[in-house]
């Protein structure tokens, strides 16, 4: 977990072990979410929710905060009697390198930059000039998970240190006790390189609304 080259948040390099989990292929939509909001009227619709370039029922919802993640979480293990919540960093980086040899590449993919991509220029080109594109419509990495890297920035259940990675207990680790802010995970359509590297982290405060937040749901593996 981490990354010698990237930035000092992503230091020091080290080894965690995680009991088994799922994860959801793909983000959030807003077809999803609005099944949420319809069934638990209490709760209120993102602050993008009209928005055109943004409410499409297959782009994953954006603007959602992380208690309102949390909710939808709560919300879907009491539907479903399932255990569903946020993945920790240490989940979402084991996922979004999808089983490769070479535990170590930057990407889902490799070591070639973002740009090297056949469609990545087509992307840019696409959805991403004004918003996420629908999910699943690139390739999946080797988990079949799709857009872990890419489209929205991804909520995670960790509260965010920077120093955090020194004193990461080494099995399944989950963030400092308390904190200010919440970590995220994942690209955005809103930067110039769309693509985030695996160990790439990021972190906003919790009560925060942006149109390149969104999260992907975890659960506890079922026995």
């Amino acid at each position: 977990m981490g990354c010698d080259i990237g930035q000092e948040n992503e230091k020091p390099v080290h080894r965690v072990w995680i009991d088994e989990f799922l994860l959801a292929a793909c983000q959030v939509t807003n077809a999803d979410y609005g099944r949420f909001l319809r069934q638990r009227a209490s709760s209120s619709a993102p602050p993008f929710w009209n928005d055109p370039a943004l409410n499409h029922p297959e782009q994953p919802v954006v603007g959602v905060s992380w208690y309102e993640a949390v909710g939808y979480c709560e919300w879907l293990s009491a539907s479903t009697g399932g255990r569903f919540r946020l993945p920790t960093e240490a989940e979402w980086e084991r996922a979004a390198r999808g089983g490769r040899e070479d535990a170590g590449a930057m990407f889902p993919w490799g070591d070639a930059p973002p740009q090297s991509l056949p469609n990545y220029n087509e992307r840019c080109a696409g959805h991403w000039k004004t918003g996420p594109e629908p999910v699943g419509r690139a390739d999946p990495n080797g988990y079949g998970l799709y857009n872990m890297c890419d489209n929205v920035h991804e909520w995670c259940s960790d509260w965010y240190s920077p120093a955090y990675y020194a004193v990461s207990p080494e099995r399944n680790p989950r963030g400092p006790e308390t904190g200010e802010r919440r970590a995220s995970r994942g690209g955005s359509w809103r930067h110039y390189v769309k693509m985030s590297r695996c160990a790439a982290r990021s972190s906003i405060p919790p009560e925060f609304h942006y149109a390149d937040y969104g999260f992907r749901v975890a659960c506890d593996n079922p026995e």
